[in-house]
């Protein structure tokens, strides 16, 4: 888990702040609009046909100055007078990368914080709709529309000499593969290893965390793009004890960009959770202050995408004096929501929430085809961290009491306790851990007992034997 310290990250400049995760979503949400420079000039060049629109061009330009910030374009409407040519000039102010794309086939490049780049739309001829191109942007709301003024005479009029021609082709239509939660696996299918890592020795710990962009199987046949952290969903669990020093280098070797947040750390997010551009590198340093299995997760907007396509991971800080046991694992909850084959998932159905799967650690059912081990009589811990994005767990094994449950820093039951527990409950974000010693040879079931996540993979089995 250690490596050596790797260089602070590149001098940036100055971006807005964070102000923390809920601020940084309010910003999101609530973008206020800007206005917009815009002039009409005149020019003495004859009108010519469009080659983009059934409207003849009628010597006049109309710039319009756009902004991208917040996960906005401002202004996000556009209007037009009927005949002329609209140039857009596009700057981000954002502290991400944008673009605009428009229907009707005009793109300007990708933009960094800072740039500007100019967008010849041409002549149009009715509403055109615009976004960014970037995962997720466009869901989150970077839209943009075009609208002609002008009655549909002067249109018509102005446009006889080129009307022909005006089709655009249809985007190809791709669709989600389905998943069947009850398929086997191949033969050679490997499940991600669940057993926790065991707490070093060392007060600090030093990881190199990579933003990779990896084809993954998901579910038997069912491959996705998923974004990741060290190229497995869920990424690399980290193990200390409480006051131990965490030294974490964000490398971004993706195509976006990407951020962490680990909430394992209190310290203030605008610097160690913004985000970075690909092939960017930042250095975040936090002490854990407290203990229980803390989640870590891609700090860029909007995060639903980014959590619901595979960043995210688990940060266990021991309790105090916590016992020995003969096997421990972790488990880590997360819902799948499949885009095209082969791309990276689809936010609108993570917004309506519509999952196509429920894992656990990132591949579904597979412990039921790979279980886990025990044997008659070992004391049994399982760490259950819920990464959501959106659904609660309920963490059940059939034919197991839990003598022991500990959840969100506090312990609920010790072995030494009359009672005993049947779940394991944990809203997004949650965690804890229960203990349980499987008294007989069998195969017990563990499920979420949401029981239609269950039946969407959000199932395993513990074989004692």
């Amino acid at each position: 888990m250690t490596s050596p310290p790797l260089p602070s990250p590149p001098t940036t400049a100055p971006a807005r702040p964070l102000g923390g995760i809920a601020a940084g979503l309010a910003l999101v949400l609530v973008a206020v609009l800007l206005g917009a420079a815009a002039q009409r000039i005149t020019t003495s060049q004859p009108a010519i046909a469009s080659g983009t629109s059934g409207v003849a061009w009628n010597g006049h330009t109309t710039t319009v100055k756009v902004t991208a910030d917040g996960m906005r374009y401002h202004p996000s409407s556009i209007t037009v007078p009927v005949g002329d040519r609209l140039t857009i000039e596009l700057t981000n102010k954002d502290r991400r990368r944008h673009d605009l794309v428009l229907a009707t086939g005009p793109k300007s490049p990708i933009l960094a914080s800072g740039e500007t780049a100019r967008l010849d739309v041409d002549v149009i001829d009715g509403t055109v709709e615009g976004w960014c191109s970037l995962p997720g942007h466009r869901q989150a709301g970077m839209r943009l529309t075009i609208t002609v003024t002008g009655t549909a005479g002067q249109a018509a009029a102005a446009g006889q000499a080129g009307a022909a021609g005006h089709d655009h082709p249809a985007a190809p239509v791709t669709t989600a593969p389905t998943i069947d939660a009850m398929a086997t696996p191949a033969a050679g299918f490997v499940a991600h290893d669940a057993t926790a890592p065991v707490r070093p020795t060392g007060r600090l710990h030093r990881l190199d965390l990579r933003v990779q962009e990896v084809q993954r199987e998901v579910a038997p046949g069912v491959r996705q793009k998923m974004w990741t952290f060290n190229g497995t969903t869920p990424g690399p669990v980290l193990r200390g004890r409480v006051g131990d020093t965490f030294e974490i280098t964000l490398i971004n070797d993706g195509s976006i960009d990407h951020g962490v947040d680990f909430h394992a750390g209190a310290l203030a997010p605008d610097e160690p959770m913004r985000p970075i551009d690909p092939g960017q590198r930042l250095t975040y340093k936090f002490t854990a202050a407290k203990a229980g299995i803390w989640m870590y997760h891609c700090s860029t907007m909007p995060m639903l995408h980014h959590i619901g396509n595979g960043m995210y991971g688990a940060v266990i800080i021991d309790p105090p004096d916590l016992p020995a046991v003969d096997r421990e694992y972790v488990l880590v909850q997360s819902e799948l929501y499949l885009g095209p084959d082969g791309e990276p998932g689809d936010l609108a159905k993570m917004q309506a929430e519509r999952p196509d799967a429920v894992a656990f650690n990132g591949y579904v059912a597979q412990y039921a085809h790979r279980p886990l081990t025990a044997r008659p009589g070992q004391r049994v811990r399982i760490w259950v961290l819920n990464a959501g994005p959106n659904r609660t767990s309920a963490f059940h094994i059939v034919g197991a009491h839990f003598d022991t449950l500990y959840r969100e820093g506090r312990w609920h039951l010790r072995p030494t306790d009359p009672g005993a527990a049947q779940v394991l409950d944990l809203t997004p974000a949650a965690g804890g851990f229960v203990e349980t010693v499987l008294p007989a040879p069998g195969h017990y079931p563990f499920v979420s007992h949401v029981m239609v996540d269950a039946e969407r993979g959000a199932r395993g089995t513990i074989q004692v034997r």
